[in-house]
């Protein structure tokens, strides 16, 4: 399986991962000789914990490889009355007329709580290619859905803004 990511996506995981393996691999590597050279193991916290943070950044390490390795380069690019990825969209509930603004991206940038969704979402595969006016019926899931109509569409680009998840 692949992930669809944009040519942004993949340099900004080009980054992290020289990052972490050209500087942080060295330095939690000392970390962790320096902590062992503390003495007796079985009750040596910093060892512990400087072990556990390598053992993080190397999970990581793997994680940006196998995405990078399996990723499928999408192109940024819809219609200018259309939503699109990194769009920024204002939509109304049709239930409770309460407006919210939010911005579709891919699955390595998302921040629900600043308004940043996944392309992957219910929603945002239901408002993407919609225009200003429509109204759209999103189904959550089984127990979950609701309209919502598409009151402004304001043009995004895939730039350096969004930062990548955490781990």
């Amino acid at each position: 399986m692949y992930n669809e990511l944009t040519a942004v996506d993949i340099k900004k995981m080009n980054e992290e991962l020289f990052h972490r393996t050209n500087v942080l691999r060295p330095k939690l590597s000392d970390d962790v000789k320096e902590a062992r050279s503390l003495g007796d193991l079985s009750e040596n916290a910093e060892y512990r914990s400087a072990r556990r943070a390598f053992g993080r950044n190397e999970s990581r390490i793997r994680f940006l490889h196998k995405m990078i390795n399996t990723a499928k380069i999408i192109e940024v690019n819809s219609a200018p009355d259309e939503v699109g990825l990194f769009d920024k969209i204002v939509v109304e509930y049709d239930d409770t007329n309460e407006t919210e603004e939010l911005i579709i991206s891919t699955t390595t940038r998302l921040d629900p709580e600043h308004g940043i969704i996944s392309k992957e979402s219910p929603f945002a595969k239901a408002v993407l290619g919609k225009k200003v006016g429509d109204k759209i019926h999103v189904k959550a899931n089984a127990e979950s859905e609701y309209n919502v109509t598409i009151k402004s569409i304001i043009k995004g680009q895939d730039d350096d803004s969004i930062p990548l998840n955490g781990y």
